[in-house]
């Protein structure tokens, strides 16, 4: 079984939940999770484009929507707030979602704002999107510009909160400045290595070992343009290849799965951040298609034990190390 750690699931909820579907995981997503061998993962709200240019209501309008599908799907799912709801949700035949936060430009400079969502059960956040916004720099914006005083502030709270800071699609000057603000562990949820794909979101091998440092985590992403830059190699063994470059910098047991699978939005939001038709990685299409990288992570040598460790037990790991 295994977590992907990076799921846009309440962006797809808030939308069809506009159209009046409900019950939208149940009829739409929980079989195919099921065939991809998904045991849960972090499900986060963003403000997802065109509804970028209003992200405070964006976020009032998906977790109205995230909340009511939660009620509608309280049979099937359980919220995720610690490493042991994971065993709870197991034993109960439910998925194990972590409820996350991509991106903050929805509460502005309001850093109190976070008290409240860590009420409602959220448990992971990161201070930016591709965007530059009131706290941080995403890899869109000005280079030359990183945290905002108020984006220190947030940050600062996340891990008082004690919630899990993520620092994907952040800037390389917002990256820094978030690891100088503490020694306490961060994740890039769904991020690759640069050295393999010279991209903006893939992590230097510096920033690598910072987060391996702090004792965070790195989660594998397979959107194909942060795996190749040549579309016929952009496959599972490729994806891999990623996988085993980090191993090397900071260990198999700060490794984990964070796919963003996308293929369920639509391309009014897609359109903002790839040209492409589709933009999965070939044997990895969509979550359907997990059991591939799995076969394919023995088929090159790693042990059983190491598979579990990244398809879920450095997660759990990570939650008991970060999460109060």
């Amino acid at each position: 079984m295994l977590l992907d750690i990076h799921g846009d699931i309440w962006t797809d909820v808030t939308v069809k939940s506009a159209q009046g579907i409900r019950n939208i995981i149940r009829d739409y997503h929980l079989e195919r999770f099921k065939k991809g061998n998904m045991a849960g993962g972090i499900f986060v709200i963003w403000a997802d484009p065109p509804h970028d240019l209003r992200p405070q209501e964006r976020l009032i309008e998906s977790i109205r929507a995230m909340s009511k599908e939660l009620m509608d799907s309280r049979d099937i799912v359980q919220v995720m707030k610690r490493s042991e709801d994971f065993s709870h949700a197991i034993a109960h035949n439910k998925l194990a979602v972590m409820l996350g936060l991509e991106g903050l430009s929805g509460i502005g400079e309001d850093i109190e704002a976070l008290y409240p969502l860590y009420q409602l059960g959220f448990r992971h956040a990161s201070l930016t999107w591709n965007e530059q916004n009131a706290l941080a720099t995403g890899v869109k914006g000005d280079p030359s510009r990183g945290l905002t005083a108020k984006g220190k502030e947030a940050a600062s709270l996340i891990h008082e909160l004690g919630m899990i800071l993520d620092v994907s699609h952040a800037n390389d000057k917002t990256f820094w400045d978030i690891a100088d603000l503490s020694d306490k562990p961060i994740i890039a949820s769904h991020s690759n290595a640069r050295a393999l794909c010279d991209v903006p979101r893939n992590l230097t091998d510096e920033q690598i070992k910072t987060i391996g440092s702090k004792n965070g985590l790195i989660g594998i992403n397979a959107y194909n343009e942060f795996i190749h830059v040549l579309p016929a190699e952009r496959t599972v063994d490729r994806l891999i290849d990623h996988l085993v470059h980090i191993a090397g910098l900071i260990g198999i047991e700060k490794i984990a799965l964070g796919f963003d699978f996308f293929e369920y939005l639509s391309s009014s939001t897609t359109d903002s951040f790839t040209s492409e038709t589709y933009a999965g990685t070939i044997g990895l299409e969509d979550i359907t298609k997990a059991p591939n990288m799995i076969s394919r992570l023995s088929a090159r040598g790693f042990t059983r034990e190491e598979i579990e460790q990244i398809s879920h037990k450095n997660f759990l790991s990570l939650m008991d190390r970060v999460l109060i």
